[in-house]
Order: structure tokens, then C-alpha cells, then sequence
């Protein structure tokens, strides 16, 4: 049994562990109950009714948060000579092909976004052992495998807060939607945009009701259960 600090059972006491509460109610309540030092990241997990052993039905993709995720993203670009101008000229923080390959090889990996144009996929493929655990591997499905002419448009979402979500082997998604100093109305807004992405995602096929359960937590917080009719009736901003 996880045995809590006096710090988190007193403020979890605040939580009524059977009650969904409406997303605006729950970001409200998160902030009140996250009482780190530092500022918390906020995050959202819902358990879908999806069989993951089932290819066709994994879910995966990106959303563009409305309010960002409150930190500074660190993006790498693996482009040659046609997009590494593009790209650097955009904000990218690194930009590179055979030398940004070798160093990452060497095992440097600091940096939270990594963009790669089709031309280079082929060359960055080794580098799939040491980048796809920490899930900053280019690829299609997630969108940063990038055309040259669409760097520039792929770095600023990724900086302005581009949010990953995919369902893992237990069929549950799990993804940021900001910091605990957020505004709650902030948080909201970030979070219907990225539940509009996921019902959007939902797999063809599936029986019943898509999410079975969602909760909102912070790095170091309780975790507080959202009504699901209220989640999915949220609309993203426009």
C-alpha cells in the first residue's frame, strides 16, 4: 500500500473520491489541492473501452493546446540543405543531419520535440533505439515528419504547445494540458481542445461508450474524476 506525506493526505481529504466533477469544478479544485513548491504540470488520463491488441484500434496523434503547456520546448530539426535554413530561421533549437545524428548516437538527447524531413527519415533510422522509449522519433503518424516547406509551421505549434497522446497497452491516453498556474479557464479551454482530438481519433468500431473513466491530475497532487457527459460535451475554442 503508497503511503502519502501528511502534506497530500491533507489536501486530498478536499476530493470525493465518487463524485465526476465538472471540468471547470475539477481545474478549480486540482489548483486548490497541488501544493508543490514548483509548478505542477497538469494532466489528463482517460481509460477508453479500445482493445489495444487490436492495431486498428490504437490511438495516436497531436493536438495544438490554445494556451500552450506553460514551458519552454526545446525543438530539434534533422533537415539538410533545402529545410535547415527554414528551419532555423523559424525558432528551431537545433538543426542538423549527419553531425546532429552523431551526437545524438553519443547519446545526447535534450530536447522535448524532434522534426525531421521525408528526406532524412531513411538516415535517422538507427537513431530509433535511443528515441523511440523517450518518444521523440519522428514519424508520420504523429506528425513530425515534415515537408521543407512546412517547417515553419511545424516548429511554431511544437513551441506554442503541441501535446502528444497515444493509448497505451492498458487502453488508457495520457497527456499534459498545462501548468497548475494556469488560469482554470485556461486549463478548460486545453482541455477540450485536446478531448475533441482524441473523439475525433475514436477508432472505427467501437462498441458503447469510447471513454470508460478520466481523471485530472497534477505532478504531485491527488487526482480528481471528471464527468464524463461534461468532458465530451466540452467544446474546443475557436
Amino acid at each position: 500500500m503508497v503511503k502519502h506525506s501528511r502534506r497530500y493526505s491533507a489536501v486530498a481529504e478536499k476530493v470525493e473520491l465518487e463524485k465526476g466533477y465538472e471540468p471547470k469544478e475539477a481545474m478549480e479544485l486540482l489548483k486548490e489541492v497541488s501544493t508543490a513548491k514548483f509548478d505542477e504540470t497538469v494532466e489528463l488520463h482517460i481509460r477508453t473501452n479500445v482493445d489495444p491488441r487490436h492495431s486498428d484500434q490504437m490511438i495516436r496523434g497531436v493536438c495544438s493546446l490554445p494556451h500552450g503547456l506553460g514551458k519552454t520546448i526545446r525543438v530539434v530539426v534533422f533537415a539538410g540543405a533545402e529545410g535547415a535554413e527554414a528551419a532555423r530561421a523559424a525558432g528551431a533549437d537545433f538543426v542538423g543531419e549527419d553531425d546532429l545524428i552523431e551526437k545524438i548516437e553519443g547519446g545526447w538527447t535534450e530536447f522535448d520535440i524532434g522534426l525531421a524531413t521525408p528526406q532524412i527519415m531513411p538516415k535517422i533510422g538507427k537513431l530509433g533505439r535511443i528515441l523511440g522509449r523517450k518518444g521523440l522519433m519522428p514519424n508520420p503518424r504523429s506528425g513530425t515528419m515534415v515537408q521543407p516547406q512546412d517547417l515553419p509551421r511545424a516548429i511554431q505549434e511544437a513551441k506554442g504547445g503541441r501535446t502528444e497522446y497515444r493509448t497505451d497497452r492498458a487502453a488508457i491516453i495520457h497527456s499534459s494540458v498545462g501548468k497548475v498556474s494556469f488560469e482554470a479557464d485556461k486549463l478548460v479551454d486545453n482541455l477540450a481542445a485536446l478531448t475533441d482530438a482524441i473523439i475525433r481519433d475514436k477508432p472505427d468500431g467501437i462498441k458503447g461508450s469510447f471513454f470508460r473513466s478520466a481523471f485530472i491530475t497534477s505532478t504531485m497532487g491527488p487526482s480528481v474524476q471528471l464527468d464524463l457527459q461534461a468532458l465530451q460535451s466540452l467544446r474546443s475554442p475557436e
